[in-house]
């Protein structure tokens, strides 16, 4: 049975603590943490903070989904407001790539603090100068640390691949898994990313059974090869009943994670609309 949880990186304006309750406010079972400014930028991110989110988590009642931690904005004096990935974990420069693999680390220490199974790791673009199977070197080495630590501590690693990224689509995610070998990398499967890229979603999500550590949930506009823009499910042209019909085929029982960052001014409405639209699915 899948469950359907909200991320806090549509509540930008509201500190994580508040975020988590506000969530909770709208019936859903779990609540995605954004591991990055303003919420877990993890440089900034204290005892004092984790703290305060497990207080929310316990008055709440609410699992966490998933750590996200595709971003980190907050690496910038002034990052433009959009989605950013770098510095990533295929960067050419030593420092660089290893400050991103410290990064993902202290994502999987939160995941153990909150119960979260899973953390999800977005592979960044190849930069001019890198072409894409150097990259494609660094991101198995990268991985390699990150999943050395993520284990011992009963977290997965869910690569969530997006077009025009190094991984941008279902071959190519389940190729790295299949490479890397490890039962504890998967992927964090973005419904609206397969969609953009051209892909049957629901033949996705079949050919992802058994690798799957979480599900973000978001509608597109011109459904398959749409532009990247997530909305509110019914407010885009993806038919979510195959979606989670394959979700139940596949034996999926996780989270289908909201992940609606594009409602920054009406999250509350948002997460509440979003519920509305998904129910008939539960």
């Amino acid at each position: 049975m899948v469950d359907l949880a909200f991320s806090t990186n549509a509540y930008t304006d509201y500190d994580l603590p508040e975020a988590v309750r506000r969530i909770a406010d709208h019936s859903y079972a779990g609540v995605e943490l954004l591991g990055d400014e303003p919420h877990a930028y993890f440089p900034e991110f204290g005892d004092e903070d984790r703290d305060a989110v497990l207080e929310a988590l316990s008055d709440t009642g609410l699992a966490v989904s998933n750590i996200n931690a595709n971003t980190a904005m907050g690496y910038y004096d002034d990052a433009p407001p959009s989605a950013f990935f770098e510095p990533s974990v295929i960067r050419a420069e030593e420092a660089a790539r290893g400050w991103r693999v410290e990064y993902t680390k202290r994502a999987i220490d939160l995941a153990e603090a909150v119960d979260s199974p899973a953390v999800c790791l977005a592979t960044g673009r190849p930069l001019p100068g890198t072409p894409p199977e150097e990259a494609r070197d660094y991101l198995r080495e990268s991985l390699g640390e990150i999943l050395d630590y993520a284990e011992p501590r009963g977290v997965e690693v869910g690569i969530e691949f997006e077009p025009e990224l190094l991984v941008e689509n279902t071959d190519e995610v389940l190729a790295l898994i299949d490479d890397v070998g490890r039962d504890s990398l998967g992927v964090n499967l973005d419904i609206g990313h397969a969609a953009v890229y051209g892909e049957d979603v629901a033949e996705s999500v079949r050919r992802c059974a058994g690798s799957i550590t979480g599900v973000h949930v978001e509608d597109i506009v011109g459904g398959r090869r749409g532009k990247h823009y997530h909305r509110i499910p019914g407010e885009g042209d993806l038919e979510f009943g195959p979606i989670f019909d394959a979700l139940a085929e596949i034996g999926y029982d996780g989270f289908a994670t909201l992940e609606l960052y594009t409602y920054p001014d009406e999250p509350d409405w948002a997460a509440r609309k979003a519920a509305d639209a998904l129910e008939p699915y539960m």
